[in-house]
């Protein structure tokens, strides 16, 4: 299985359905012939969804879910951090990531974005270490969409399935995280920006060192 493709494909869709995101569905819906079952048939049905349903119906409906819903929160270091110092310490391990491999992340966005982490997973190791360490925050995600009977749902649980099982002490700290949800000390996130701004259609990773490619601000 070409772990790279998936990672792309899940990213494009969950971003933001702008003209050129919509623009790489028929490449998109070619690739995953490529992928397992497990991981082409949930991407599959998000794919169809995105090129039968009108393009400002789309866009209302991942504002409504994603921008509004906190639960449905794409920031992986919210569902374990919530707005505390913590999430400001974790936010520079995501950084660290990115730079390492000679990319930044663009348009302002948070680098625990979860479609920027999929885009550094397909061409880094170091994508796939941050997925599993934030795993309970994939699952937590997964759970939320589920319970909204959003298509999304679909699209995490193809990153799931890209992802060993978890833990005992992932299911005990996701568990925990239901309950009580996330911490809610507010601080500041400088120089990382603050979750919640308005949408920008193409926040992903740009390639910063000579010959690295741009990914993720645009397919």
């Amino acid at each position: 299985m070409s772990r790279a493709v998936a990672a792309r494909a899940a990213s494009l869709l969950l971003r933001y359905p702008s003209p050129d995101v919509l623009a790489a569905l028929p490449v998109l819906r070619d690739a995953l012939d490529e992928l397992p079952a497990v991981v082409a048939s949930p991407l599959r049905v998000v794919a169809q969804h995105r090129a039968s349903t009108d393009p400002t119906a789309l866009a209302a409906e991942y504002v409504e879910l994603f921008d509004f819903r906190r639960r449905c929160c794409l920031h992986l270091t919210y569902y374990t951090c919530g707005d505390t110092r913590n999430r400001g310490r974790a936010l520079v391990t995501f950084a660290e990531a990115y730079r390492n491999a000679g990319l930044t992340v663009v348009d302002g966005e948070l680098p625990d974005y979860l479609p920027a982490v999929l885009d550094l997973a397909a061409i880094a190791d170091a994508g796939w270490r941050l997925l599993r360490e934030n795993r309970v925050g994939i699952d937590l995600l997964a759970e939320a969409l589920t319970a909204q009977r959003s298509v999304y749902r679909h699209t995490a649980e193809a990153v799931r399935a890209l992802l060993p099982a978890p833990s005992v002490a992932d299911l005990s700290a996701a568990l925990r995280l239901v309950r009580g949800g996330p911490p809610r000390e507010e601080v500041g996130l400088e120089p990382f920006g603050v979750v919640g701004r308005q949408r920008t259609e193409h926040s992903g990773v740009r390639g910063q060192a000579a010959g690295t490619d741009e990914i993720g601000s645009r397919p």
